[in-house]
């Protein structure tokens, strides 16, 4: 696999122009010179389950200066840790870490090089009260790398300003727990929650988390991320990005998306939710899913959920979900640049529990969509309006209903009587105008592709087929 900025810095600098990301993200060095250490025990070890925090820490954003400084450790040499903790037990408490200093490539997104706080081998990693900063490529600020390795951090604040820089780092199978965290990040390729190579487990409760960067989405994951009671929003990149066979759940959390500048040109769309596989060897290949339990989904630019060269499953239950972009849709399954032509589309299947959902549906001719409403779901928009294309299911449970905005064109329905309601439109099923009475249909078969590794968040032991483009946060 040739030598690249990364997989997450790749997404994270895949969706501004290819040419222009490779010209400045090539190539930083390593050198290794200079540390500083301080105190690391002088408070006792964050809990390792993150317990749920009331409306009222959510709203409270923590910010530097309500952290008291009692140590400071620094580091400036290139490749370099400010903090390292190798198969042990140590805690940090009050403490402000600085780091500068440049790294390049797989070494530094993989596996940890040049991150201010770094955890490896089985080790447990306690920080509470802490000011971790960073400026420099690839300079990630907590970094957890490994199964078995465990870093728990409560009440601090992260800022990252270089590319190639995210807040929290998890990667090869480690786990993060995250409470009460206020989390930015200014630099390309720089998502303020973020997994790669190996994946693992991230659990986030509470806190501020803002990302300012081209391919720089608030989530980017190819771990099991869940965010719960949290404030989240990216201010150029999509909010949340799925890579391969992981998922994403938020509960009742708040995203803003404003998906206003492209990584590549692989794509011609913005988006707040993508989901997809890359074909890079990074995430293994199969079903991924989104959930999202309450809270907010805000959209700026673009569509809600876009689907490609994947098989995901969508689960939106008591959600407000709004799109500011009148041009956008809800959800886009196509292909793109990613994956095997006549393959690479999505397929999707998508359940909605006490939802309302509002915006056209599209999915293309090699992408599938399976629609479910219930628990008194509604649906307010037009499926596929320009002609039958993918196949399309849509069942509707008694209670809930699909009002069309627009003709549209599916392959199969399964609803009562009255349960669509045509508002002047057409609706065509398997090419036969729609009436209105009872229907029973079939849904369509979700194919998952397997890796040659089996299961896991991880990597494939080998590479899927297709050429991968620049990564939405790589280049």
């Amino acid at each position: 696999m040739k030598a690249r900025v990364s997989k997450r810095c790749m997404f994270l600098i895949s969706v501004l122009v290819v040419l222009s990301m490779v010209a400045s993200f090539a190539g930083c060095g390593q050198s290794q010179s200079s540390t500083a250490t301080a105190d690391s025990a002088d408070s006792s070890a964050v809990e390792t389950t993150v317990q749920s925090e009331t409306a009222a820490q959510k709203s409270a954003k923590l910010s530097e200066s309500d952290i008291e400084i009692k140590n400071t450790i620094e580091n400036t040499a290139d490749g370099e840790h400010a903090i390292t903790v190798d198969g042990k037990t140590e805690s940090y408490s009050n403490t402000l870490v600085n780091k500068t200093g440049e790294a390049d490539g797989d070494e530094a997104d993989f596996y940890g090089e040049n991150s201010a706080v770094f955890a490896t081998n089985g080790g447990t990693l306690d920080l509470s009260n802490m000011v971790v900063k960073t400026n420099g490529t690839h300079a990630n600020a907590v970094f957890t790398y490994g199964e078995g390795t465990t870093v728990n951090i409560s009440d601090s604040y992260i800022e990252t300003s270089g590319n190639c820089s995210g807040g929290l780092m998890t990667t090869g199978g480690g786990t993060t727990n995250a409470s009460n965290l206020t989390i930015t990040t200014s630099g390309n390729s720089s998502a303020a929650i973020r997994s790669d190579r190996g994946g693992g487990t991230m659990n986030v409760t509470g806190g501020s988390y803002t990302t300012g960067g081209v391919g720089s989405p608030v989530i980017y994951s190819t771990a099991d991320v869940t965010v719960n009671d949290a404030e989240l929003v990216s201010n150029t990149s999509q909010g949340v990005v799925v890579e391969g066979k992981n998922s994403v759940t938020l509960n009742n959390s708040n995203l803003t998306a404003d998906n206003n500048k492209k990584n590549g040109s692989h794509s011609d769309y913005y988006q707040a939710v993508m989901i997809y596989q890359s074909m890079s060897g990074d995430a293994a290949t199969g079903l991924s899913s989104f959930t999202m339990n309450g809270g907010t989904l805000t959209n700026k630019n673009g569509d809600i959920f876009f689907i490609t060269n994947t098989a995901t499953e969508i689960n939106l239950k008591g959600a407000q979900i709004t799109n500011n972009d009148s041009n956008g849709v809800f959800l886009r399954a196509a292909a793109t640049g990613w994956g095997k032509d006549g393959s690479n589309g999505g397929q999707v299947t998508l359940n909605a529990d006490g939802q309302t959902i509002n915006g056209d549906m599209i999915v293309d001719s090699v992408s599938n969509l399976n629609l479910y409403l219930k628990g008194n779901s509604s649906y307010t928009g037009a499926i596929n309006s320009s002609g039958q294309q993918g196949g399309v299911y849509v069942e509707i449970e008694s209670g809930s209903t699909w009002t069309l905005t627009g003709d549209s064109y599916i392959t199969s329905l399964t609803c009562a009587e009255g349960a669509v309601n045509l508002n002047g439109h057409s609706l065509y099923v398997n090419g036969v105008k729609y009436t209105g009475s009872a229907s029973t249909g079939q849904a369509i078969e979700t194919t998952v592709a397997s890796s040659s590794s089996g299961s896991g968040n991880g990597a494939p032991d080998g590479k899927p087929e297709g050429n991968p483009p620049a990564k939405p946060g790589e280049n």
